[in-house]
């Protein structure tokens, strides 16, 4: 039950950025496709897992004074192993995301994790925190760029989902002349990742005061 309640923590109640608002930055950066969003979720839970699981085994070999720089080099050496993986696999999605992928060594939500839980946890502590953080910071992205893919292009990972639907339906009423989806540009820019951000956010607040009736009425 301890390791479940650390796990879902970063899902929710303690979500990187729907919660605690930071890495927002390379978030709202990312999110203009669906492959972005997933890509940048995943590389940076890998960073994140492996930096913490590292920094909890040697935590206490590391000397307070310098537990800065070498939470830097751990993070920085797994980042630009993730940095090498996706250009030379991916290297489509590695020139999409471009410098995002080099500047996870300073992102927040690592750094906060790795200073606040994996430098005092055990390993088996920081294994579900890790994952739990990386599902929820992935999870929002993959949620923001489907959302602005869809309204700001009519694809998602690229398919053209609305021109579909929209033939799909004017088959069916038999329609003589199908409109065509025109995208709407707002959706692509960064004001409309504010916006789209500003509304999970709100949906997040919703899920937490849902899950927090139950517990009141235990109590």
């Amino acid at each position: 039950m301890k390791f479940f309640r650390i796990f879902t923590n970063g899902i929710v109640r303690e979500n990187p950025l729907l919660a605690l608002m930071i890495g927002l930055c390379s978030a709202l950066a990312v999110t203009t496709s669906a492959a972005n969003g997933i890509g940048m979720g995943l590389a940076m839970t890998f960073v994140l897992l492996m930096s913490e699981i590292v920094i909890s085994i040697f935590r206490k070999l590391i000397p307070d004074s310098i537990r800065i720089p070498i939470f830097i080099i751990v993070i920085a050496s797994f980042t630009t192993v993730i940095d090498y993986v996706l250009k030379a696999y991916f290297p489509d999605l590695s020139q999409s995301m471009g410098i995002f992928i080099p500047l996870i060594v300073v992102n927040c939500i690592i750094m906060g994790r790795v200073e606040s839980f994996a430098s005092k946890r055990t390993l088996i502590e920081v294994i579900p925190d890790a994952l739990g953080m990386g599902l929820g910071y992935t999870w929002v992205l993959l949620g923001i760029s489907i959302v602005r893919e869809i309204l700001g292009n009519g694809s998602v990972f690229d398919v053209m989902i609305i021109d579909h639907a929209i033939r799909f339906f004017g088959n069916i009423l038999r329609l003589e002349s199908v409109p065509e989806f025109q995208p709407i540009l707002f959706f692509a820019l960064p004001p409309g990742g504010f916006l789209v951000f500003a509304l999970f956010i709100s949906l997040n607040l919703a899920i937490k005061s849902r899950l927090k009736k139950p517990a009141e009425e235990q109590a």
